[in-house]
């Protein structure tokens, strides 16, 4: 096995022709590198160069080996770039889970701050629901998810990303469609309602649970979907109504009708996700992109 430093010591001879011009552009002693390039030919098992008490010259063997030894060093160096950039958070691979809502709104502009900040940096994006995206974080199958809620706990830290409230939403053809003002959703208590199951999201379950609890009912749930973007298609064919973060529904006016809710129900809609105590400077410069103002 060659090291680098050999190849750095036969490059020089190579190149100067001479010990003791090489050894100056080393700066070490002639003696040393004399001995170095012997043991390196008796490694080898071949000459490399003919020395005579005017001259060294390269033998053929010499002359390849020099070409070899020019491309070992440089890919060292590339190496330890690399290792640089990867250890300063400018390079490596980032893996990241979202739930589907963060790919139409919050996402595309985090990504594009990221790429143009980091474009060595290799992105392997997956789509995720909330609690698939904290176990794949425990089981460092992700490195970072952006996902509902803002829970951590002491093996994840939760950073806030964008806040929403609750609307309810129907069908435009809906009795209550015209409604102006703001409704309570005590209101809506005898509705047929388009439910998310727990399993899918249990965090976010619990907050339309919570939600319809606090306004004094539990909602009679005959259609289940598996995500925001189902529940209101569903709502669309007319199946009954929903509650949603109201970023959800801005981009079906005119198929959707909805309603504000007094009192206002609040809600952390999006939330940045990592590991708690790990250091990350790629994960870190995510997190940064995705709370830029």
């Amino acid at each position: 096995m060659i090291e680098v430093r050999q190849a750095r010591y036969f490059i020089a001879v190579g190149e100067e022709l001479h010990f003791g011009r090489a050894a100056d552009r080393l700066n070490m002693s002639q003696p040393p590198l004399s001995q170095a390039i012997l043991q390196l030919e008796r490694q080898l098992g071949t000459t490399l160069l003919n020395r005579s008490s005017r001259s060294v010259l390269l033998t053929e063997a010499g002359r390849l080996f020099l070409e070899q030894c020019r491309l070992l060093v440089v890919a060292s160096e590339r190496a330890r770039e690399v290792a640089d950039q990867a250890r300063s958070g400018l390079a490596g691979t980032l893996r990241i889970g979202a739930v589907t809502s963060a790919f139409s709104e919050a996402l595309p502009a985090i990504l594009q701050r990221f790429r143009e900040s980091r474009p060595l940096v290799e992105l392997h994006v997956q789509e995720i629901d909330t609690h698939h995206g904290r176990d794949a974080l425990l089981r460092r199958e992700l490195d970072v998810a952006v996902v509902r809620q803002s829970v951590g706990g002491h093996r994840l830290k939760a950073v806030p990303l964008r806040r929403d409230h609750f609307v309810v939403v129907m069908p435009a053809g809906h009795p209550g469609a015209g409604g102006r003002g703001k409704a309570s959703l005590s209101d809506y208590r005898d509705e047929t309602w388009v439910w998310l199951p727990r399993h899918i999201s249990p965090d976010y379950h619990d907050e339309l649970v919570a939600a319809c609890r606090q306004a004094g009912f539990s909602p009679e749930a005959t259609h289940y979907a598996n995500s925001i973007h189902s529940q209101l298609a569903m709502v669309e064919c007319g199946l009954g109504v929903t509650l949603v973060p109201e970023s959800s529904v801005r981009r079906h006016a005119g198929t959707l009708a909805w309603r504000e809710l007094s009192p206002r129900v609040d809600l952390v809609e999006l939330s940045v996700l990592s590991r708690a105590g790990d250091d990350e400077p790629l994960v870190a410069h995510f997190i940064a992109c995705a709370t830029a103002s």
